[in-house]
């Protein structure tokens, strides 16, 4: 679908799920992106880290792309550009702390140069065709926030990204309402309006704020403490090492992503007065009332430092009487892993402390009132809910036309709606999807390859290798060899059924195809006699030479 004398939008990420946001505009032939984010896989992805979205739908018509703008630095907002960019071949346009993180993702896949990065000074304007695209400040929980001013012939769209409302913010400003009033005056046509908090019936609340919950918890400690955060909350780390500075303790970062986060940000100004971080040698030889650890992996990831310090297989290490301070919210799905995390901790004497337990975290994303007071200042005659799922989605839109917006459109990946000329209005629907990446290779998410494994991980897997004479005739006793099946007392005779079924089920007159097939579906039965599980059986016919 080319656009023609109409705006159009359309979500293949983003929209029906929190994370992998990727949002088109369309008008008068040509396309611009707005963000191009990864989500994070759960357990129904084994083996598998990322979640890309499928792009097929812009490939095909990447030549109409103008350019690829990007919100923020959050993974769900830049994550898949290392991954896809490229393969887009758009320019990119972001600010200069956001483009300092694209610049360290590029660089890490070899991409320097390959991929066209510009970089646009806070509150800057950029023409892409027949868009003329400004940033504008909004508060978020990292550096550089904007929401996007989109004009086009057919009218101004207002894209919020990622926002919250913070009166006092720890890096940054507060949001402008009178810029924001003078967007609503010049004419909103659309407002396309982050969802995530919607049901949260009050403000998220200020950064500075967590100030004073983070250092009593930190001053009632008599150990080490350990912080785990979002990487990407720089306002959070601001808060952390003043907590650190106020507490007479010295910090140590351990995460990847938390170094590259700080870098990047006293790179561009931020963090300017952050304590220069200890090593892990010497944060084990201090006392440990003496150290707090910044760390990765508040959502349970197994490999992220948190993970590993609480299993015992980091160089840092905690013990009875330490504390972990949880300064961040757990994001749905996440439950299981964290809740195995805190267990492990837990064996180990460690002290837990949630938002639950005292007040270590705001949210960075708007509750209905900072909503209600969005569409006061834009006055949108539509608005378009997104990041969310579909409740999310669906509550926002009955909270904007309660509100006095005209219209509002509840859409999903993969719809196009038309938001002008005319009644907004879905007019197609497009194909959307996700991809994984494992390891260094990105495939279909609902490809062979994580079909295959998931039924692996269900009901195991079992090779049969039978060995064919010239004559066609076996030449030998098949070999069973069963991986994760449950016949572990009776291994040794659920072998012997297999094998006598793999015999029984072959035949030298039938051709080789048929026969795999028969004796697969031998083999199988028998398994799911023995185990009630239907495993994967795979079968090898080896030629023996006479």
């Amino acid at each position: 679908m080319i656009p023609g004398e109409e705006l159009l939008f359309c979500a293949l990420g983003g929209s029906g799920e929190i994370g992998m946001n990727v949002n088109l505009y369309g008008c008068r032939g040509q396309w611009i992106m707005v963000d191009l984010g990864l989500t994070f896989a759960d357990s129904s992805f084994p083996g598998v880290e990322l979640i890309l979205p499928d792009l097929e739908f812009i490939e095909k018509q990447q030549e109409k792309l103008a350019g690829i703008v990007l919100t923020h630095g959050h993974e769900d907002h830049i994550g898949a550009l290392p991954y896809l960019a490229e393969e887009l071949r758009s320019p990119l346009f972001a600010t200069p702390f956001t483009a300092g993180l694209i610049a360290g993702k590029l660089e890490e896949e070899g991409l320097t140069g390959a991929v066209k990065l510009n970089i646009v000074e806070r509150g800057g304007s950029i023409n892409l065709g027949p868009f003329r695209v400004s940033f504008v400040a909004l508060s978020h929980s990292i550096p550089e926030g904007n929401g996007l001013l989109i004009e086009t012939p057919f009218g101004n769209v207002f894209h919020t990204g990622d926002w919250k409302i913070d009166e006092t913010p720890v890096i940054g400003s507060a949001p402008d309402t009178d810029i924001l009033t003078e967007i609503g005056d010049r004419g909103v046509l659309a407002l396309v309006c982050d969802s995530t908090n919607v049901f949260q019936d009050k403000p998220s609340g200020s950064e500075e704020s967590v100030h004073e919950g983070l250092l009593a918890q930190v001053m009632m400690a008599n150990g080490r403490v350990l912080v785990t955060t979002f990487a990407s909350n720089a306002a959070r780390l601001q808060t952390i090492g003043r907590v650190a500075r106020e507490a007479d303790r010295k910090v140590c970062i351990a995460g990847r992503s938390l170094e590259r986060i700080l870098r990047v940000a006293q790179a561009t100004g931020y963090l300017k007065d952050f304590p220069a971080p200890i090593s892990f040698d010497e944060a084990m030889r201090l006392p440990r009332s003496e150290v707090l650890i910044i760390a990765t992996g508040g959502q349970g990831e197994p490999r992220a430092a948190l993970g590993r310090i609480a299993s015992g297989t980091h160089e840092l290490k905690l013990s009875d009487g330490d504390t972990v301070i949880f300064s961040s919210r757990i994001i749905p799905g996440n439950e299981v892993a964290i809740g195995r995390i805190m267990n492990q901790l837990s064996v180990l004497g460690v002290r837990i402390v949630t938002e639950r337990q005292a007040h270590v975290h705001v949210s960075g994303h708007p509750g209905q009132p900072e909503l209600i007071e969005m569409y006061k200042w834009v006055r949108p005659e539509i608005v378009v809910p997104v990041h969310g799922e579909a409740r999310h989605l669906a509550e926002q839109a009955r909270v904007a036309l309660d509100h006095g917006v005209r219209y509002a459109i509840v859409q999903k990946n993969g719809d196009v709606v038309r938001l002008a000329p005319g009644e907004p209005k879905k007019v197609d629907e497009v194909r959307v999807g996700q991809l994984v990446l494992d390891g260094d290779v990105i495939l279909p998410a609902d490809g062979a390859t994580v079909n295959e494994r998931r039924r692996m991980g269900y009901g195991g897997l079992i090779t049969v290798a039978l060995p064919v004479g010239e004559d066609g005739e076996l030449a030998g006793t098949p070999l069973i060899r069963p991986f994760g099946v449950p016949v572990e007392e009776d291994r040794d005779d659920f072998i012997a059924d297999a094998t006598d079924a793999a015999r029984r089920a072959y035949s030298p007159d039938v051709e080789e195809e048929k026969v795999r097939e028969l004796v697969r579906l031998a083999v199988r039965r028998c398994a799911t006699l023995w185990t009630g599980k239907k495993p994967l059986v795979e079968v090898m016919l080896l030629q023996v030479a006479a």
